[in-house]
């Protein structure tokens, strides 16, 4: 299908403000149904549909697929893309406004609590891509797998280390475990961005590794530490915790982090034992302020 010829017949120009660019590279949209690895057995939830044409096979080889678009006049042109096919339900929303499991169950006529596994394939926009990959991973149940396409450099961040850690790194692996799959030029999308891309997968975990009943916690305390990441911990937990300097470093030696150290150089179970001893020196009560959100750089 002629993606120019589509979008001139229902008289639409791409979006800056949404973000929009569209996959035009029929060997990328091949890889990524690769990667997704469907079955009829599978429930898709795609966010941003856009012109249908991946929706389009993604039908082909699932049971079901949700797409979920926010641009109300794709909708025209999703009706001609996906004519005939009875497994594609179009949910017009904002993904960032919808509890994911909530608007699946509803697209297919089940009870929510009835609602079994499903797979998360998407290209995000990349100025909500942070946010939706944490909403869709707050969700209740989560996706067992994302394939996401997001913007290179914040896929080569979600995937770091101990060391070249940040706030976003540690928002997914939590919940998940990502790779890289492949990488996707700009060329491949028109209009063509100024950036590459890659396809991001996540093999979401049945449990997070950090147990339900701390993760507030657990969050508050790795805000905090983010908030100044050039910080040592020490004083940017002291200041974004409210806590007395001596409270936090006698947490930060019973956890065995050096006080020296920034939130970058910690690993999710560093994070996690630092949020236990600084609830153990609080006598339980961990009195802790609400930390501000670092920026989606951190």
């Amino acid at each position: 299908m002629d993606v120019f010829a589509l979008l001139r017949r229902h008289g639409i120009r791409p979006s800056k403000g949404l973000g929009q660019n569209f996959l035009v590279d029929r060997r990328i949209q091949g890889r990524i149904l690769a990667a997704a690895d469907l079955s009829v057995e599978d429930v898709v939830l795609e966010v941003g549909p856009g012109l249908g044409l991946l929706t389009r096979e993604l039908a082909h080889r699932a049971g079901q697929v949700v797409a979920v678009e926010l641009d109300r006049r794709m909708l025209a042109v999703l009706a001609e893309t996906l004519a005939g096919l009875t497994n594609v339900h179009i949910v017009q929303g904002d993904i960032l406004e919808l509890d994911p499991p909530s608007a699946i169950a509803r697209a297919l006529g089940v009870p929510r609590e009835e609602l079994g596994r499903y797979k998360v394939v998407a290209n995000l926009p990349y100025y909500i891509t942070s946010a939706a990959l944490r909403h869709m991973l707050g969700a209740e149940p989560r996706p067992v797998q994302m394939t996401v396409m997001v913007q290179r450099e914040v896929a080569q961040r979600i995937v770091a280390q101990p060391g070249e850690m940040s706030l976003l790194a540690i928002g997914v692996q939590v919940f998940g475990r990502p790779h890289i799959a492949f990488p996707v030029p700009a060329g491949a999308f028109w209009p063509r961005p100024k950036v590459d891309s890659a396809v991001l997968q996540i093999d979401v975990y049945p449990h997070p590794r950090v147990p339900a009943a701390e993760l507030e916690a657990f969050f508050r305390v790795v805000h905090a530490g983010f908030a100044h990441k050039r910080k040592q911990l020490l004083n940017s937990l002291s200041s974004h915790l409210g806590l007395p300097r001596e409270t936090v470093a006698e947490a930060l030696r019973e956890a065995g982090i050096a006080p020296q150290h920034r939130a970058q150089a910690l690993s999710i179970d560093e994070w996690l034992a630092l949020t236990r001893a600084l609830a153990a020196v609080e006598g339980g009560d961990q009195k802790v302020g609400s930390a501000e959100e670092p920026s989606e750089g951190s």
